[in-house]
């Protein structure tokens, strides 16, 4: 089961294709820019509460049979929060303290 590679920042909607070395994941997949999720969310998803690692980069070329981009493709469906700007800052205060693998 491949990675969705979410095609948006959930916060700031900015791009994030399957090149792009800013982009950041929960272990939900939730999908954020690095800017966003270090700067605004201080490593606390708005969704889960979990901490953010970098999102890996699916290869563009098959070096394996039925594996690359062409053949499992990004997702195109954008996501957005579903939390306003003060429910997230709440959250990321209370946990921004606790690390991700104690929270």
């Amino acid at each position: 089961m491949a990675l969705e590679l979410r095609p948006n920042c959930e916060y700031c909607d900015v791009d994030l294709p399957p090149s792009s070395t800013v982009a950041m994941i929960c272990s939900y997949e939730c999908t954020f820019c690095a800017v966003c999720a270090s700067d605004v969310l201080a490593d606390v998803c708005p969704n889960c509460g979990g901490g953010f690692t970098a999102r890996p980069i699916r290869p563009a070329g098959e070096w394996r049979p039925g594996l690359s981009l062409g053949l499992r493709p990004p997702s195109d469906q954008r996501r957005y929060l579903s939390y306003g700007p003060d429910d997230i800052a709440d959250l990321s205060d209370l946990l921004r303290a606790v690390p991700p693998e104690r929270r």
